[in-house]
């Protein structure tokens, strides 16, 4: 493998990228997005062309693990074009993963050509197994279409984390059963804590904040976990469950950041590329990439001014009483 290009001023290796391919999603969760959103107009969003020459670039700099993220990245018109593009990096070696974080809605259609572009696994969100439930966080969902969505996936030979976002009130009564049902179909799963991104109105993210190290002491009230040293490649630290042979994943930016070990930046579908997801700082490659439509280097040295900036870590706090670090913008802008 080749010594990565991009590398932070805190020597961390820049190879893990995620692409937000869309702002619109079919869900209007009530932690990533308001009800009645104002999405982007066309002419801001990158072409399915400039993602995949934005993405190859990061390829061909040392990125060795790709995500695609959103909104809902399957809603987007001909997103399978772009898939197949990348496939080629997949297929190539360049790339170790492409893969995509989803809610599962579309995942009934596209599960086959996603295996056929080289995708092995995918995130499916998910945070409660109770259809009212289901139907209150989502508010436009539908959870029979996510389940179909899910064991079309399994059929298709793609394995299927889920992710679950700890909210307090609203699924801390579902732990117990979320480790069960996805033990029982071989699913992994993990738990996200919520962060305090962007002013939704309707939400008290200090209410609803459940610390994972409460969560993990209430999951042990019934389950063995034993810490294993596996990692996929993102920030989840896992326990493997004796009692199902499954894995439990925990995701904890605030009670234990991650940071010390960052090796992801996030790519939006504007081509703004956010350093940390909880700092605002950005960078704008769209410029570069339209600026230059036939030279690559004014982009690559775009990403690498860019890395140059990517700060020690994020501020995320619930520790007071009070949310502190709040980034303004909400996390269907950012990428899942």
């Amino acid at each position: 493998m080749a010594t990565p290009s991009l590398v932070d001023p805190f020597q961390r290796a820049i190879t893990y990228l995620r692409v937000s391919v869309t702002d619109r999603c079919d869900f209007r969760c009530v932690y990533c997005m308001t009800e009645h959103m104002a999405f982007l107009p066309k002419a801001e969003l990158l072409s399915l062309e400039e993602l995949d020459r934005l993405c190859s670039v990061f390829v061909g700099l040392g990125v060795r693990k790709l995500r695609i993220t959103g909104g809902e990245p399957l809603v987007r018109k001909g997103i399978m074009t772009f898939f197949r593009a990348m496939r080629r990096h997949v297929e190539s070696g360049a790339l170790d993963e492409l893969t995509l974080t989803t809610n599962g809605s579309q995942l009934s259609r596209f599960a086959a050509d996603l295996v056929a572009c080289g995708v092995r696994r995918v995130n499916v969100s998910l945070d409660t197994l109770d259809p009212a439930k289901f139907r209150a966080i989502t508010r436009w969902g539908r959870f029979g279409q996510v389940l179909d969505g899910i064991e079309a996936a399994a059929a298709a030979g793609l394995g299927v984390k889920i992710n679950a976002v700890a909210l307090r009130g609203v699924n801390d009564g579902e732990i117990h059963d979320l480790v069960a049902w996805c033990g029982a179909r071989g699913h992994d799963l993990t738990f996200i804590e919520v962060m305090p991104m962007g002013d939704l109105g309707n939400e008290d993210r200090l209410d609803q904040y459940y610390s994972l190290k409460a969560l993990r002491r209430d999951l042990e009230s019934r389950w063995t976990l034993v810490d294993t040293t596996e990692r996929t490649g993102g920030p989840a630290r896992y326990a493997r469950v004796l009692e199902t042979g499954g894995r439990v994943g925990f995701i904890t930016p605030l009670t234990h950041n991650f940071c010390e070990s960052c090796n992801r930046v996030r790519l939006t579908c504007t081509g703004q590329l956010f350093m940390c997801l909880g700092q605002d700082a950005d960078a704008d490659l769209r410029s570069a990439l339209r600026a230059h439509p036939g030279d690559d280097a004014p982009v690559v040295r775009a990403i690498e001014a860019a890395i140059a900036r990517k700060p020690k870590g994020h501020d995320f706090d619930y520790s007071r009483q009070t949310v502190a670090g709040r980034v303004s913008r909400h996390m269907s802008h950012t990428g899942g």
